[in-house]
């Protein structure tokens, strides 16, 4: 059953969820899922002391993150002024209608008769059509998560994450953000993104763009957290 939050950003939104956990070990099931990372991401960073069951959750959660990363899908959650990574647009349903024309139209065909030239290149690129529009929906979809650091206390953050969203790729989707302490005055970049995986590389969007002349100005280093099947 869907579980929805509202402005997890002010004490109430904190409270209702602490609440929420005083019995629960995740936020839905009983291993951590999807509706953990979503939650998570929600937040602007490691929640009061005070608010002891969100506290533990998000310790442990993160902890997961780290180590092993989260994989089970979960049951749904919504978090209410907060929109998550979206998933990129399926194919249109145009294309099934077509391929279901093309079946029909051959029904139509004279099985007795003799198959022209045309008949047969025609019936060719049905065939290339259809296997073509096969592939694209095979094509599967990942969440994943980054942890992208600056050089220092005095990299602009705005900035750099101003930069990193400038990268631009067929099949790239960039999600949420926030800024997490990580000490000595520093913060780091976690941002979601979602990729069509026959089209990004998670490890080429590092190495060739992420970590590269301009954007290497601000981003001194740039790790996965999390990386999900959808």
């Amino acid at each position: 059953m869907a579980v929805t939050f509202n402005d997890l950003g002010s004490a109430a939104g904190l409270k209702k969820l602490d609440e929420y956990l005083l019995t629960r070990s995740y936020i839905s099931g009983y291993q951590a899922s999807k509706d953990d990372i979503t939650v998570y991401a929600a937040l602007s960073g490691a929640p009061s002391s005070s608010y002891v069951n969100v506290s533990r959750w998000y310790k442990h959660i993160d902890a997961l993150l780290r180590i092993s990363g989260v994989s089970e899908e979960g049951c749904g959650v919504t978090v209410e002024g907060f929109a998550p990574a979206e998933a990129v647009a399926t194919p249109p349903v145009a294309d099934s209608k077509a391929a279901a024309a093309e079946d029909d139209d051959d029904d139509d065909v004279d099985l007795f008769g003799e198959e022209t030239e045309e008949e047969k290149k025609a019936a060719e690129e049905r065939a290339a059509a259809v296997k073509a529009s096969g592939k694209k929906k095979e094509s599967g979809k990942s969440s994943v998560l980054l942890d992208i650091k600056p050089w220092d206390d005095e990299t602009d953050m705005k900035k750099l994450e101003e930069a990193v969203r400038s990268v631009k790729m067929e099949g790239l989707l960039w999600g949420a953000s926030k800024l997490v302490p990580v000490g000595y005055g520093i913060k780091k970049l976690q941002i979601m993104m979602t990729i069509v995986d026959d089209l990004v590389s998670v490890d080429t969007l590092i190495e060739e763009h992420l970590t590269v002349e301009p954007i290497n100005e601000y981003v001194q280093s740039c790790d996965i957290v999390a990386f999900n099947k959808i």
